[in-house]
């Protein structure tokens, strides 16, 4: 059964910010999108590179590695080479406190 668990406090990320988190041995990336939090599986489908290390402009994420583009709020993907999308997590915030549910 899924559960929420804390991976960051609110002070951790400022807005239009991300960080690489784990929660239940995932590699989970997470964003700051003006004050609101959204998590996104980390890995890159193409060939593995690290979302929260890409650059965030809007809603999307550009891959560092080779230029995939991502929908930080859906996991979708948008822009090649990346096969597929990513899995999205729920995110809360708690006071502050930032919880994923895995």
């Amino acid at each position: 059964m899924a559960q929420f668990v804390k991976v960051a406090s609110t002070a951790d990320l400022a807005p239009g910010e991300a960080k690489c988190v784990e929660a239940a041995g995932k590699k989970i990336a997470l964003f700051n999108l003006e004050g609101s939090f959204y998590a996104i599986d980390d890995t890159c489908t193409h060939r593995g590179g690290p979302l929260s290390e890409g650059e965030v402009s809007g809603e999307e994420v550009t891959c560092p590695w080779h230029g995939a583009v991502y929908n930080i709020k859906t996991g979708a993907v948008l822009g090649p080479p990346a096969p597929r999308g990513v899995a999205r997590y729920a995110v809360r915030v708690r006071g502050a406190d930032v919880e994923v549910e895995v």
